[in-house]
Parts: structure tokens; C-alpha cells; sequence
């Protein structure tokens, strides 16, 4: 079995500044790490590699991230984590896009590697769309499920996976090649071993560009994002309020009185 993951380095800081010009984050010169979420994805990927392995179907794992140079950093990471290849998406063309153009780039690569599955995280933590693994599924024509916290069987042909649901969770039957998203309930990501890191450091990770994975210069980075962010701004600061001291009972009973007034209770 084939199995891709996608993963996205983020800031690893929440003092994020902002180019006035084009109103994306600017990256260089600060810290960075892959995505929390989908480091559970890189986990999942593993785990359905090595128990496929076992059960006789010899099965690999390479990781794919869109991103500037030293996102290589995060790929060597998802290797030393257990992937055995992976591929990064660099070119000044892709910069600027929004999650439509993301999710069509990634995509046109996974187009290109064929892969049964594909592993994503459910959100990244810099944009929270939750877009990106869905929008891969339509750009590819796979089926796909999403908030995924437990496959309960999988074989060459299908698989039955858990998702979380507002009221609880639901059981569905996914045929093959799918897109997962996956939730942080499904699993507990793994440290990377000695050996892993060896492999990371002696890897060779191509870089592809728009060329190499056959994309329309018109659906890539800024220039084909239908979506732009015209105008960021600090929201001023909230004044008011009412600020209480006392002992337990005594705020809860004058809390009670507050929300009396407002007739909310």
C-alpha cells in the first residue's frame, strides 16, 4: 500500500507579524515546527504502514509539504518519525496561496505519486480552516472522511474508520484511494529513534515545482487564490466590565444577582 502524508511547518510562536504588502505571514527569521495536528497524521501514516507490513502487503510512507526551503527541516522530521521518503513543494510561484490553491498543488503531487491513502491533520494551528484535507479529496476524486479517530479496519479496497460528530461519533465505510483527517484522539505521536534521525540526516528530499507536478501557473500562490486577505488590524482593546473579590459563595451569590438583573437567569 502507497501512503501519503501531508504535513505543514507553522510558526512555532504566537508573535506572528504581517507583510503590509501582501497581507501574508512572514516566515523567515522565526522558529518553526510541523503542524501539533498533523504530527497524529504522520503517526497514523506509520502505524497503517507497519500493520500493513505485517499482515503482507508491503507498504511505504512518504511525506509531502508545500512550503519555502527550510521547510525540508519538517520533512526530515516526519523521516526520523518513521516516513520513509518525502517531497517538498518550493517555488516563489507557490507562495500567497490560499487553502483552494494549497490543496490544488498538493494535489497535482499526489496525482503524480498515486498513493491508496492519504493522511492528513484535521486544521493548522496558523489558519484553523480545516480546509486543505478535504479540498485535496475534490481536486483528486477520492472519497474521504474527516475528524477520523479510529480505523477500525482497513484492506486493499476499503476502510472503516470512526469520525467525531458534535452529538458523539459515527461509523462509516470509505472505498479506496481515500483522504483521511484525522483528530489528536486517534493515537499518541511516537519519539523519533536513533535510527530514524540517521535516516533523516543522509536523506534526499527533492524539491518540486509548479513544472514538475504539471500545475496551471493560474490556479497557484497568490496570483490564483480566489480568496485574499485585503486588510489586517489589531482589534482595540475591550474596556468595562466589573471585577468581583470574595470568598466562593460569596461571588456566586453575587454573580447570581448580576446575571438576575441582566434576566439571563
Amino acid at each position: 500500500m502507497k501512503i501519503c502524508v501531508c504535513i505543514k511547518q507553522v510558526p512555532a510562536t504566537t508573535d506572528v507579524k504581517i507583510d503590509p504588502e501582501t497581507n501574508t505571514l512572514i516566515r523567515e527569521g522565526i522558529e518553526n515546527q510541523i503542524n501539533p495536528f498533523d504530527l497524529y497524521a504522520l503517526e497514523e501514516a506509520v502505524r497503517t504502514k507497519e500493520r500493513r507490513t505485517a499482515e503482507g502487503d508491503p507498504s511505504t510512507v512518504t511525506a509531502i509539504s508545500m512550503g519555502p526551503p527550510w521547510a525540508e527541516e519538517a520533512l526530515r522530521e516526519a523521516i526520523s518519525l518513521g516516513a520513509d521518503d518525502a517531497i517538498l513543494l518550493s517555488d516563489k510561484a507557490f507562495a500567497g496561496a490560499d487553502t483552494w490553491c494549497t490543496s490544488y498543488t498538493l494535489a497535482k503531487a499526489l496525482q503524480k505519486l498515486n498513493p491508496d491513502l492519504v493522511f492528513c491533520g484535521m486544521q493548522a494551528i496558523d489558519g484553523d480552516t480545516g480546509q486543505v484535507g478535504p479540498g485535496i479529496a475534490a481536486h483528486l476524486n477520492y472519497a474521504q472522511a474527516a475528524y477520523v479517530a479510529k480505523i477500525e479496519f482497513l484492506d486493499n479496497r476499503k476502510l472503516v474508520a470512526r469520525r467525531l460528530i458534535e452529538e458523539g461519533y459515527e461509523v462509516v465505510e470509505v472505498a479506496l484511494p481515500a483522504v483521511l483527517t484525522v483528530v489528536k484522539e486517534i493515537n499518541e505521536p511516537r519519539t523519533p529513534s536513533l535510527r530514524g534521525k540517521m535516516n533523516a540526516k543522509k536523506a534526499q528530499i527533492p524539491v518540486w515545482g509548479p513544472a514538475d507536478i504539471g500545475a496551471d501557473p493560474e490556479k497557484i500562490g497568490l496570483r490564483g487564490s480566489p480568496t485574499q486577505v485585503i486588510k489586517v488590524m489589531t482589534p482595540p482593546c475591550r474596556s468595562g466590565g466589573a471585577k468581583y473579590e470574595g470568598e466562593p459563595e460569596e461571588l456566586a451569590e453575587k454573580l447570581y444577582d448580576v446575571l438576575k438583573c441582566l434576566e439571563v437567569v
